[in-house]
């Protein structure tokens, strides 16, 4: 084996297949027609897609945005970097920008005034004020291009791969785009997250300096379940909307991108939900601790451990029709010993007719010791003569 093939086996990925029948129809996803231009309804508890069109498709993210900006503040606020009480000042860019006066969604925080961080969350979530978002950006990153930064940063670690962000408000700027799949993975992560915090966008309205203003959720209050999330809109980007509705311990995600009018907004939205916990069921399809698979082991006192999930596995699945689910458990080999019970190893995804309908981590299901030396010597020989296949 020379040495380029060598190096191709110690850098490969392997892949251990898994194919198994359940009731599931693919193509029960795509009946469903929605005028929006990017839409995926994700099922919250498995990761299920229920339906996705044009879900990694790039936009402008509008106030769709203000999503990962509050995410920056949730992980400050959950590290004890801020607390509730610290005040920001509203400076005259946060004023001029995204006050009354700049014709866009705002707070109506008075100029040179200092605002407690819980008010201008408020500001943020229930009112969508960008005033409330610059007056956070300078705050923390002393201006709206390294606070960006912090946004991007956070995206990276939560794997928002397909986003970028140049500002705390989703204002229009050249370079600023998200996906569908992104803001639902971010919705994901904030209600999990930040319990103590997700409660803010069901609160229905908000009064500050004396101006009461709405929930611009169009499913607030007209959907049963509904309890968060974002509106969005600019020219450039049309309606759109990220939503999570709960119903009998069943949690949907919603975003919906670039549609033509709030009307058409609070319809669409209201429809695929309910269409989404209508043709859907949950399947359960590994419980807690299950073996599902099993990885090789470099080094050890074992040549393979067990994968299991660390919480029941289950897909939505249609109530009607039947067809067939190809499952992988994908992990980068050789994995070298030790190896600590509950280590995340893999990660278990599931297709329907080439589609990626779910994913999960599965973790060690024990330890797994260092071998001897002659353990060791032999795995040593293996891998060099027939890598990891």
């Amino acid at each position: 084996m020379d040495s380029s093939r060598r190096h191709s086996f110690l850098v490969s990925f392997l892949f251990v297949f898994l194919s198994f029948f359940l009731s599931f129809f693919p193509a029960q996803a795509q009946i469903f027609q929605t005028k929006a231009k990017q839409a995926l309804l994700v099922d919250w508890d498995s990761g299920s897609v229920l339906f996705s069109k044009d879900a990694e498709t790039a936009f402008p993210p509008a106030s769709l945005a203000k999503l990962m900006t509050l995410e920056v503040v949730f992980h400050a606020l959950k590290n004890g970097e801020l607390s509730l009480t610290d005040e920001f000042l509203i400076s005259e860019h946060a004023w001029r920008t995204g006050g009354s006066s700049s014709g866009g969604s705002t707070m109506f925080a008075k100029l040179n005034s200092s605002v407690p961080l819980d008010a201008l969350l408020h500001g943020i979530i229930v009112q969508s004020g960008n005033d409330a978002c610059i007056a956070i950006a300078e705050g923390m990153a002393g201006n709206e291009e390294t606070f960006a930064e912090l946004m991007n940063n956070r995206a990276k670690v939560l794997g928002l791969g397909g986003s970028h962000f140049v500002n705390s408000t989703g204002l229009p700027a050249e370079g600023q785009y998200v996906t569908a799949q992104d803001l639902a993975k971010l919705t994901q992560h904030l209600i999990k997250e930040y319990p103590e915090y997700y409660q803010y966008f069901a609160i229905p309205e908000y009064t500050w300096n004396k101006i009461t203003q709405k929930n611009r959720n169009p499913l607030l209050g007209q959907t049963k379940g509904a309890d968060g999330l974002k509106t969005g809109y600019t020219k450039a980007s049309g309606y759109g909307v990220v939503a999570s509705v709960l119903r009998n311990d069943q949690r949907l995600i919603l975003v919906m991108g670039g549609m033509k009018s709030k009307k058409e907004r609070s319809f669409e939205s209201r429809k695929i939900v309910d269409w989404g916990f209508r043709a859907f069921v949950s399947e359960r399809i590994y419980e807690t601790d299950e073996e599902i698979a099993f990885a090789n082991v470099h080094g050890g006192d074992q040549s393979q451990v067990m994968l299991v999930s660390e919480k029941p596995v289950s897909l939505f699945m249609p109530r009607s029709k039947r067809g067939k689910l190809k499952g992988r458990v994908i992990y980068q080999g050789p994995i070298k010993a030790p190896i600590e019970e509950g280590t995340e190893l893999a990660t278990l995804k599931i297709w329907s007719d080439g589609k990626l309908v779910m994913e999960t981590p599965l973790v060690a299901a024990h330890s797994v010791g260092p071998g001897t030396l002659r353990q060791r010597a032999l795995d040593g020989l293996h891998h060099l003569l027939l890598g990891w296949l």
